[in-house]
């Protein structure tokens, strides 16, 4: 692996999502602020308000004011941890680029161990979890099928994955100015870029404050935009489903003729009702997979930005509302 060249003048920049976490901002970044002292390079932390209701934008005011190297944007609503990241990765200008959440479950003293492997060459540095074990078995296997539908289908390694990452800035501009689309997924895209990868394994600490921001609702919303957006799988499934129609059609058709050949009364009111019920369940998940595919396009195609800022520290807002 190509060695990089660092040297102490080089940035780091730590991208954190930040909603409803004013109990908890503070001490976060001061814990991530002891890990980036230790580390002999130049850093900024950047922190996105995903249109907190609290007064976490206030608390990284003060935070700013304390210490100019905290930087902020607020946006103007909730546009959701995708658009968080990618504002954040647009404002960063580190030579590479930590993303991190706000509650701590990502530990920060792994920050140095992820610096020495992109040291070393890695242009993408995953941090993957080695256990939940601070989560439930209802959330623990919902994240193993996820990881392993889009694995497969997407043919991306998602396995333990998550938004604990660093990247170096060739991935950043990748990630952040060349891919036009509006619909992301940050873990597929960081994957899907290539270059080298090294992993480093974590376990995810119990969170300080609070609870997590995840609803059933924005999870399967997250799952639906990275299976679309990285596989067409799910529409081969519909050519699948039409022939296991047509076959079951067959089936249905051979039985009858023999029946009324050999004299038999041919099926009549149960096996139709059966039938249409089949036709009918076919036809409606084929069209509720399209209309995902079709839904995505027009989301698309709209070209509306994917976040708008509302206020920032230390950032020139205008370069980074698009």
């Amino acid at each position: 692996m190509r060695k990089m060249t660092t040297n102490k003048n080089s940035l780091l920049s730590v991208v954190i999502p930040a909603h409803n976490e004013e109990s908890s901002i503070t001490n976060a970044l001061d814990t991530i602020k002891t890990t980036l002292l230790s580390c002999g390079m130049n850093w900024e932390i950047i922190v996105v308000d995903d249109g907190s209701h609290d007064r976490t934008f206030a608390r990284l005011r003060e935070l700013s004011l304390a210490d100019t190297r905290i930087k902020g944007l607020q946006l103007s609503r909730n546009f959701g941890k995708e658009a968080a990241l990618l504002a954040g990765l647009r404002a960063a200008k580190g030579d590479a680029v930590v993303t991190m959440d706000a509650d701590l479950q990502h530990p920060p003293i792994l920050i140095p161990a992820m610096i020495e492997a992109w040291q070393n060459g890695a242009r993408v540095v995953d941090a993957v979890k080695r256990h939940r074990k601070n989560d439930g078995v209802l959330t623990r296997a919902r994240a193993r099928l996820f990881n392993s539908l889009l694995s497969r289908l997407g043919g991306i390694n998602l396995q333990n994955s998550s938004d604990f990452k660093l990247i170096d800035r060739v991935i950043v501009n990748t990630i952040a100015r060349d891919l036009p689309e509006s619909q992301r997924f940050y873990r597929g895209l960081s994957d899907w870029v290539g270059y080298s990868h090294v992993t480093i394994p974590f376990d995810v600490d119990a969170r300080i404050n609070g609870e997590g921001k995840w609803t059933i609702w924005g999870l399967m919303s997250l799952a639906t935009t990275a299976i679309v957006s990285f596989t067409s799988a799910p529409l081969r499934i519909v050519t699948l489903l039409g022939f296991a129609t047509m076959l079951f059609g067959f089936i249905v058709a051979i039985e009858a003729l023999i029946g009324w050949s050999r004299g038999g009364a041919v099926s009549g009111f149960t096996t139709t009702i059966i039938t249409l019920l089949i036709l009918g369940s076919f036809i409606m998940i084929s069209l509720g997979i399209i209309g995902e595919y079709i839904a995505k396009i027009y989301d698309e195609i709209k070209r509306r930005p994917s976040y708008l800022v509302e206020n920032s520290l230390g950032i020139d807002r205008h370069n980074n509302d698009t």
